[in-house]
């Protein structure tokens, strides 16, 4: 809440970005994010922090970062509460497309439990990985629409933005909560053709998460 206090006044009292319901758009986003940025964040040493487990105990690797997801799902479960209360005192009336949040969590959810999958299983062999993750999670947090609204970035940035899988999903979240009569993830990329860099950068990041994990789990014990 204390971040979504500065971002918002940053953002509608120093650069004033005026879209409709900014601030629940601005909160939600960052609700969203925090569980994506935790979960990968905490992910990225698991492994290693249980070295005493998993060196002398013989159980599925797959547990570890699991559990950090599933915990960090509960959590945004109890956020997501309070976002609706914050969505529906702010004047938004309940809708349909409500019930398909679902959907973006499961999308959200499967493509973070591919990174805390690739993030693990590397930062064993590789300790940089943890430097390196913390940057390029800042990266993703700016390169997501989350502070600002996909239709104030010019076209020719526009379809790089939306090569990052994640930028469609929270831009979904704000039509089917918030906005109905924002633009779409389809429409801002241009069309489904536009589309198809995220879904292939999604798909390619879940396969090589779930290759890496597998590959590394049975020498996990005997690289720590």
């Amino acid at each position: 809440l204390m971040l979504f206090a500065v971002l918002l006044f940053v953002f509608t009292r120093i650069f004033r970005i005026e879209v409709p319901y900014y601030p629940v758009i601005l909160l939600l986003g960052i609700v969203l994010f925090t569980f994506f940025q935790e979960a990968t964040g905490q992910a990225v040493t698991s492994v290693v922090s249980q070295e005493g487990i998993v060196r002398k105990t013989q159980f599925p690797r797959l547990v570890i970062p699991l559990s950090l997801v599933l915990t960090g799902l509960m959590n945004l479960g109890l956020n997501l509460i309070a976002v609706f209360i914050f969505i529906l005192a702010y004047g938004v009336d309940p809708k349909w497309t409500w019930l398909l949040l679902p959907v973006l969590v499961l999308l959200l959810t499967v493509f973070t439990t591919a990174l805390c999958l690739l993030l693990s299983a590397l930062y064993v062999r590789f300790r940089d990985v943890e430097i390196i993750w913390s940057v390029l999670a800042m990266v993703l947090f700016y390169g997501t629409p989350i502070l600002y609204p996909v239709e104030i970035v010019p076209d020719e940035y526009r379809e790089f933005l939306l090569i990052n899988p994640l930028a469609p999903i929270f831009e979904q979240a704000r039509v089917w909560i918030i906005d109905p009569s924002a633009i779409n993830a389809v429409d801002a990329a241009g069309g489904w053709l536009q589309m198809i860099p995220a879904f292939v950068v999604y798909v390619g990041v879940c396969i090589l998460g779930w290759w890496v994990f597998n590959r590394e789990a049975p020498r996990v014990a005997e690289a720590l």
